[in-house]
């Protein structure tokens, strides 16, 4: 699928706050969020990544390169201290599970990268599903995010989203696709890839 070239809602996040910590997983959720990365940068965004476990995908290497080519900082660990990162950073966009993650999934290093997001107090935006939650059932222990970027479509764990915002980027689901899952997508204003539900 085309790894979304609007992963962000980005008037989201005034620019006068442009500090951004990416915390990316391995597989493709961990690509998405090296994608909104990139775009963050473009938009005149100062993003950070901490990807501590490198898939050996080549699209995921080469999304890795183009943010290191763009001058995109990598973190080499995640401060245990969240006061670090409440300091440092006016939000977190976690990529770090999403939709193809195990609900209950301790392997290292993601475990210790959720205990540290759930005590954050700067904002988190969670792609296509919240580190930590089941796709269907919801969330039990993990993140509570404020904001929510659906990717395609609003997954059933959606449904238990409180946070502050919700958005969905899937306006280039072909329509074949659309009818073959009877998705029925919100309007998209003018040219945008992302509206708020």
């Amino acid at each position: 699928p085309p790894l979304l070239s609007q992963a962000f809602p980005l008037p989201s996040l005034p620019r006068k706050q442009p500090t951004v910590l990416v915390v990316c997983g391995p597989a493709q959720n961990g690509a998405i969020g090296l994608v909104c990365a990139r775009h963050l940068r473009i938009f005149d965004y100062e993003p950070t990544i901490f990807y501590p476990k490198r898939s050996p995908d080549p699209l995921h290497r080469d999304f890795t390169t183009q943010c290191e080519k763009m001058d995109i900082p990598f973190l080499s660990y995640l401060p245990t201290e969240v006061q670090l990162i409440n300091d440092a950073y006016n939000a977190v966009v976690d990529a770090v599970l999403g939709a193809e993650a195990v609900v209950g999934e301790g392997r290292e290093p993601c475990a210790a990268i959720l205990a540290t997001l759930k005590h954050v107090r700067i904002p988190i935006v969670s792609l296509d599903v919240p580190s930590g939650w089941d796709v269907e059932a919801g969330g039990s222990g993990g993140i509570s995010p404020d904001v929510l970027v659906s990717l395609s479509a609003p997954k059933q764990c959606a449904r238990r989203f409180l946070g502050r915002q919700h958005f969905v980027a899937g306006r280039f689901l072909p329509y074949d696709v659309q009818k073959k899952f009877e998705l029925n997508p919100p309007e998209y204003p003018g040219t945008e890839c992302v509206v708020a539900l």
